[in-house]
């Protein structure tokens, strides 16, 4: 049924006010260096001069704003060298140029501040959206979709990514609205929202295209199933032109057939050079746990609660019917590309960069397992559970509290945070990771033991969703019926 107009205030209401915790607590962050001497750092003055060179010449060339030291007012040290200077003397920055269109006229009109500020709102759009999503279309009850987002959104790496200059905030919100697209009725608005954001996300970085082409595969697949295999056709050659049009645009522009042709560093080494130019896969298979729990760049380093991932993502395919592969499939291609494709999980970036991208969806299944526990849990055992992890996410938003607080009186940078130890159980968490960057044997067998509780709370998690059918969202249309959680054995 419809629901009801107190409900949709209520709704509203969360809604608008996590939306707003996540862009303050984003923006709060503005305060803080990336660097000493420089309030962005790394790749974030290329994005600034690029959207500057948006603004006022029209195109990408930022070779006079480099040569006129544009970046002075933000980065008061010399600019690491990222362009190849051509023929003609132009230079373009080796990054996909979507998030320096939108940042355009904020950086034009209101600088480094008023980029950082839009990326903040933008945050706030995000978290508004997933506690729509979590309610109206996966059936979590409202308080506890909204208690999840606020967290989420108020720690680390979201909270961070809400205000620093990458694409990964855009790129997060753009798989959001897929994810919305793929879980409603799929007609007209659907299609164009769902194309709209897997046409976007390889514009703000090639890297995401593997989570792009996951997303457009899930809706073909749809339509296919439900017989509307015109409109899966046209959409189809859409997306096929859209991909066509991207590598003719990226080798007029950039040189080659990815944005890191432009790139000074890759002349050498060619543009397939940003995966490494000798990749060990085998070695880099442990970032499949360590993206979580490095003691420095793992999520869990930084907002403990991150734990929860792992029973979540293998509760989803009881507890959501048929609709868990719209979360994990892009979720666990995200987390494989950040394993094994990205050069490296660690480098001068706040922790988590490689999947923030995934991670509302991470957020989503988070707030399912927990409808989950709440309704099978007994009252006293639920209690003590929801204690545990009411302790665990109040330190990791104490963990980011502190970060703030330290760099506003300038004792710590983005970059240089990870290498801080941070505030209580947070440090004690710490203490116990394993640092992937040197594993002796005593790191080794941290990797054994993490890589045991977290089996642990994998067989957990699906002994417990195999016996409870929580959530059965209804295979009509949700955006006409508003689903309900029920209980029982299955």
């Amino acid at each position: 049924m419809t629901p009801s107009a107190p409900t949709r205030r209520r709704l509203a209401a969360v809604m608008a006010a996590v939306g707003l915790l996540a862009a303050v607590a984003a923006a709060l962050g503005i305060g803080v260096p990336a660097t000493n001497g420089g309030h962005v750092a790394v790749d974030e003055p290329q994005y600034l001069l690029s959207a500057l060179s948006v603004w006022e010449d029209g195109n990408l060339d930022i070779s006079d704003e480099l040569a006129a030291d544009r970046a002075r007012s933000y980065h008061a040290a010399e600019l690491p060298v990222q362009t190849m200077v051509r023929p003609d003397g132009s230079q373009v920055s080796p990054h996909d140029p979507l998030l320096a269109v939108l940042l355009a006229p904020a950086v034009g009109l209101g600088g480094w501040v008023a980029a950082k500020a839009v990326l903040a709102a933008l945050a706030g759009v995000l978290a508004a959206l997933l506690v729509w999503l979590a309610v109206r279309r996966l059936a979590v009850p409202l308080p506890l979709a909204g208690s999840v987002v606020a967290v989420a959104f108020a720690s680390a790496p979201l909270a961070v990514y809400g205000q620093q200059v990458y694409p990964e905030l855009p790129a997060a919100l753009a798989v959001t609205v897929a994810v919305i697209a793929l879980t409603g009725p799929h007609g007209r608005g659907g299609t164009v929202a769902l194309l709209l954001a897997v046409v976007a996300l390889p514009w703000l970085s090639v890297k995401y295209a593997p989570v792009a082409a996951v997303l457009a595969a899930g809706w073909l697949l749809a339509q296919w199933r439900d017989r509307r295999r015109r409109e899966a056709g046209v959409a189809l050659g859409v997306l096929g032109l859209a991909g066509a049009v991207f590598l003719v645009v990226h080798r007029a522009v950039y040189g080659g057939w990815t944005a890191y042709a432009s790139g000074d560093h890759f002349q050498s080494a060619g543009e397939l050079g940003v995966v490494g130019t000798n990749p060990d896969y085998a070695g880099r298979g442990t970032r499949v746990v360590g993206l979580l729990v490095d003691r420095d760049f793992g999520l869990v380093a930084w907002q403990p609660a991150w734990l929860l991932i792992v029973p979540a993502l293998v509760a989803l395919p009881w507890l959501l019917s048929r609709r868990w592969p719209v979360l994990m499939a892009p979720l666990v291609t995200g987390w494989l590309v950040a394993s094994f494709v990205a050069l490296t999980m660690h480098g001068f970036w706040w922790p988590g960069r490689q999947v923030v991208l995934v991670l509302p969806l991470a957020v989503l299944a988070v707030a399912v397992w927990l409808t989950h526990l709440s309704a099978v849990l007994r009252p006293p055992i639920r209690g003590r559970v929801f204690g545990v992890l009411a302790v665990l996410a109040g330190a990791g938003v104490a963990a980011y509290g502190w970060v703030l607080a330290s760099g506003w009186i300038g004792a710590l940078t983005w970059v240089g945070a990870p290498d801080e130890a941070g505030p209580g159980v947070v440090a004690a968490l710490r203490s116990v990771l394993p640092d992937y960057r040197e594993l002796g044997a005593a790191g080794w067998s941290l990797h054994a033991a993490w890589v045991l509780v977290l089996a642990g709370l994998a067989v957990g998690a699906a002994l417990s969703a195999r016996r409870h059918v929580v959530l059965q969202p209804s295979t009509a249309s949700l955006d006409d019926h508003y689903p309900v959680t029920t209980q029982g054995a299955r």
